[in-house]
């Protein structure tokens, strides 16, 4: 399986075709993609956001569960019941995004970027390439 957008050396482990058709209260506990990069030997979690900013606090206030779904999955053991082999690998959080983030939005980004170092979790956004999944040989 491949995913448009993804780095083409990460291999996608699991993708969720109907998040994008899900309302955003709804993604909030959906993690999009989780894949492995093996070029970095890490386990990434991809989060997709084709939507633009709108800088209101219902919106912030969505991002920063959603990036909570995330850690929690990542360190209270959902990974490593999921799949053993990827829990024991550094972590990396993709935030694809169609635009580019500024103002709250990035301040919110900066503190959760810093917090998740502390935790050895690396963050990453990039912007322009929201992936869709789709099945590839």
């Amino acid at each position: 399986m491949n995913v448009d957008g993804c780095a083409p050396n990460m291999v996608v482990v699991a993708s969720d075709p109907q998040a994008s058709s899900l309302g955003p209260k709804d993604r909030v506990g959906v993690i999009d993609v989780i894949g492995h990069d093996p070029k970095t030997d890490e386990v990434v979690l991809v989060m997709n956001e084709a939507r633009p900013w709108d800088l209101s606090d219902a919106r912030l206030h969505e991002l920063q569960e959603r990036f909570n779904a995330y850690v929690s999955f990542l360190l209270d053991g959902e990974l490593a019941e999921w799949n053993p082999q990827l829990a024991k690998k550094p972590a990396r959080i993709e935030l694809r995004c169609a635009d580019t983030p500024d103002g709250r939005v990035l301040d919110l980004l900066g503190v959760i970027h810093d917090r998740l170092a502390f935790q050895e979790i690396k963050m990453e956004v990039i912007v322009g390439r929201v992936g869709r999944p789709v099945a590839s040989a």
